[in-house]
């Protein structure tokens, strides 16, 4: 590392130079605390007694090499601050910590792993015309280990569930796994957004190495992996980056802009310790772990001092993620990197260089908001508000969206999704099928939270697995076996895919309010046409003609009242046919209440 780099926020591999670092001498501990009176390291190596580091000249910089340390050993910094405070704290570029309540950190070689994924790494590389189907999941509640002192259960290891996940997530034909975050945090409910240990794999399932087995097996087996990293805040311990050194270290000393509205504490972007530091945990993951791209949890507040704008922008913060996505993408071509903000702030996934953030992704929140909004009134208030599901499409070119339905829209009384839709248990099941195909037909690639394919309808507990025993009921496995076909199609259908950013390659064919719930649109791949009918009311639209521009040949590649998913109608009754009316080519076909279709256009 450069020390000229990282005091000016420049470095992005920090991680390298501070930390516990296993040497021929012993292990050499760094840690940066300019403001600290004195420093100790302490562990189970002097009995929790005190090693005195000292400060290179007056760099901030603390450091001494420990013979008697070890791999495995538990440590911490004894930290007399400025404040005249002696707090222990964990190592903020610590590789390892305990597993909660416990707090030391563990010296760790991450040299022992041999990763295996060369052929995957080579060719690694995003394209914008490539299919994205993204599994988000928590680790620890997709599935458990029956048994213990948990009725629960507990946690799988990195190692022992990578065999089980890799082949349930190939079986559903998704191409990429996004982890919630897996960096060390000491409250559960916290999901990993408060973190204690940024350069941490959390201990809950494992070690580090066994992380990188998981992440190899994935890619072995061509699946991409995706990691949760909050740049914005984290964890008020005492143990933690808080009052590093007696003062305001990564945090701003005003408490107005220094709590978040989670209770975390707020970095400090301003510093350009604090940016070397956020950089260089982004770039541990993505190096150290082979991760294929990292999603930024509430860059709203980044943009925005609290995330409101009427605050106004915060341009160190702005700078400072312009810098850290701009470095990140040279040292790793091919990667992803997806900003979770709904906010209107223009460029988010513009390259730096053309004055944007540098994103490759932004999370349509406005889709997934007025889209879930429709689906939730009856259908007598949906043919009144048309523009709910229309209105997307007037304002997706001016970014990259992916379109997520996370974590966050199952949880704290919000309604899983299948249950947010209007009706009884029947319907709910009928409108959810035709409420994904929409999903998959529309422009940007996909995210779908564990147990929406399944039709969860229980809110997401980090505290349980999945509710998997549903599956023994037809109409869950029917969904089940649905999405799983749905997800198919699209890594399967160039049309759906390719030319997802550009304008020409979408068009709106039936998008009117008349009293129904009909939408109609078609999309254009380089391969391929294909045309989505949707009818989204209670009663069925007999022989609807639907506008088409030329006289076209019809495949249905998929219907969402099947008999097979539980539906409707059987799979060889479906009839349609091309004829003029009022001098228009038009397809016109019975349109049952509450589906949709998927034609393949010849």
């Amino acid at each position: 590392m450069n020390t000229h780099e990282f005091y000016m926020g420049q470095a992005f591999d920090a991680y390298e130079f501070f930390g516990a670092h296993v040497t021929k001498e012993g292990v050499l501990f760094r840690t940066y605390a300019p403001n600290a009176r004195r420093i100790q390291v302490i562990g189970e190596f002097n009995e929790w007694q005190g090693h005195e580091m000292y400060q290179d000249g007056r760099s901030g910089i603390f450091s001494c090499c420990v013979p008697e340390a070890k791999i495995g050993m538990l440590y911490k910094y004894k930290v007399f601050g400025a404040d005249g405070s002696e707090i222990d704290h964990c190592d903020p570029y610590g590789f390892e910590m305990q597993l909660r309540p416990e707090s030391a950190s563990v010296i760790r070689d991450l040299s022992g792993y041999q990763f295996e994924d060369e052929t995957w790494m080579k060719k690694r590389g995003y394209r914008f015309d490539a299919p994205v189907n993204i599994y988000e999941m928590h680790l620890g509640s997709w599935r458990r280990k029956k048994g213990g002192e948990s009725e629960e259960g507990t946690w799988y290891t990195y190692s022992e569930i990578a065999e089980e996940l890799i082949a349930y997530v190939k079986e559903n034909n998704y191409n990429y796994i996004e982890f919630m975050p897996l960096s060390e945090h000491p409250a559960d409910v916290s999901w990993g957004y408060q973190n204690t240990g940024f350069f941490a794999p959390t201990s809950r399932y494992g070690t580090a190495l066994e992380l990188k087995e998981l992440v190899d097996k994935c890619h072995q087996a061509g699946i991409g992996v995706i990691m949760d990293f909050v740049p914005v805040h984290f964890a008020v311990d005492a143990y933690g980056l808080a009052n590093y050194d007696g003062t305001s270290l990564y945090e701003y000393p005003n408490q107005d802009v220094g709590v978040s509205e989670w209770g975390s504490y707020n970095f400090i972007h301003s510093r350009g310790e604090v940016r070397s530091f956020l950089q260089s945990a982004a770039n541990y993951w993505l190096s150290e772990y082979h991760f294929d791209g990292i999603r930024m949890d509430a860059i709203s507040r980044i943009i925005y001092w609290q995330g409101t704008p009427e605050r106004g922008v915060n341009g160190n913060a702005v700078d400072f993620i312009k810098v850290m996505n701009q470095g990140l993408k040279a040292r790793h071509p091919g990667i992803l990197l997806m900003a979770e903000d709904s906010t209107d702030f223009l460029k988010v996934t513009a390259p730096v260089e053309y004055e944007g953030l540098g994103f490759d992704f932004k999370w349509d929140m406005g889709w997934m908001n007025d889209t879930l909004d429709y689906f939730k009134k009856t259908p007598e208030e949906r043919a009144a508000q048309y523009y709910k599901l229309s209105f997307s499409m007037m304002y997706f070119y001016n970014e990259h969206y992916l379109l997520p339905l996370s974590h966050d829209e199952v949880v704290h009384g919000k309604a899983t999704i299948v249950q947010k839709m209007y009706g009884d248990y029947e319907d709910k099941f009928r409108q959810a099928r035709a409420f994904y195909l929409y999903m998959y037909a529309h422009p940007g690639k996909k995210l779908n939270f564990m147990g929406n394919e399944i039709g969860q309808l229980r809110e997401w507990d980090e505290k349980r697995e999945q509710d998997w025993e549903m599956l023994k009921y037809p109409m869950h496995d029917a969904f089940h076996h649905y999405m799983r076909e749905l997800n198919r199609i699209y890594l399967e259908n160039n049309a759906l895919y390719d030319g997802d950013y550009n304008s020409q390659h979408f068009k709106w064919i039936y998008c009117r309010q008349e009293g129904n719930c009909v939408y109609a649109f078609e999309r254009k791949g380089s391969k391929q046409r294909v045309m989505a009918v949707f009818n989204f009311s209670d009663r069925e639209e007999k022989a609807f003609a639907i506008p088409v521009e030329d006289k076209v040949k019809c495949k249905l590649l998929l219907h969402s009242e099947w008999e097979e998913w539980n539906g409707s109608v059987k799979k060889e009754s479906v009839s349609f046919k091309s004829k003029k009316k009022k001098g228009q080519e038009s397809l016109v076909l019975d349109i049952p209440a509450y589906s949709a279709m998927l034609f393949e256009l010849e």
